[in-house]
């Protein structure tokens, strides 16, 4: 059975796609088994159609979650249009009792579909949440390893300052694994001129 949602920590994660445009060198994906701390099989064979997202999604109850989280094993902003759609479906059904929205994304949505996507986040969309993952352009390619080199670094930066304008809480976050504080200070400094806010993450041994 694949999973399309699971539970997390009061959280309910939605998974829709296993593409990616990275291969970062500390992914779950890399490490020899295609599940990870969080659930057995998040490998999708087939992505999920919007009707079948929401179909599961729609069997949730949404009163003993403290947010709602598209995240997965994947890219989740591959699948932008249909994240939207789904947000829209369950605000109609559900109204307030929705709990808030958030993506976990690598910043690189506006360079994959090549089009601006941050004015649709608006009104949808309360928390985005972007791996910075490097105090430079340089570490960040060897972290991440994105298919477009420094390209991807630029437009994750850029993705980040434009969501600003539409999404109420942008946050940055870095995984501690071989940070000095010069590298944590520069990360920092990067958000504050962004004007987005920093999330230091512990790194989870496998």
């Amino acid at each position: 059975m694949e999973t399309i949602s699971y539970e997390y920590e009061g959280s309910l994660y939605v998974n829709l796609t296993n593409r990616c445009d990275c291969a970062c060198v500390f992914c779950l994906r890399h490490n020899g088994h295609k599940g990870s701390i969080y659930d057995d099989d998040l490998w999708l064979e087939h992505e999920p159609t919007r009707q079948e997202a929401l179909d599961d999604l729609l069997s949730r109850d949404y009163s003993q979650y403290r947010e709602l989280v598209f995240c997965g094993f994947g890219e989740p902003m591959y699948r932008t249009d249909d994240i939207l759609w789904l947000v829209d479906q369950l605000k109609e059904r559900f109204g307030d009792k929705l709990p808030p929205v958030r993506i976990n994304t690598n910043g690189h949505a506006n360079l994959i579909l090549g089009r601006d996507v941050t004015p649709d986040l608006a009104g949808r969309i309360d928390t985005i949440s972007i791996s910075l993952n490097g105090s430079t352009p340089e570490e960040y390619c060897a972290v991440t390893q994105p298919k477009d080199g420094v390209k991807a670094w630029e437009a994750m930066l850029d993705f980040a300052k434009k969501a600003t304008a539409h999404v109420p809480h942008v946050v940055m976050t870095i995984v501690d694994k071989d940070k000095t504080q010069e590298d944590i200070d520069r990360c920092r400094k990067i958000t504050e001129e962004l004007g987005v806010t920093l999330r230091i993450r512990a790194y989870i041994e496998d």
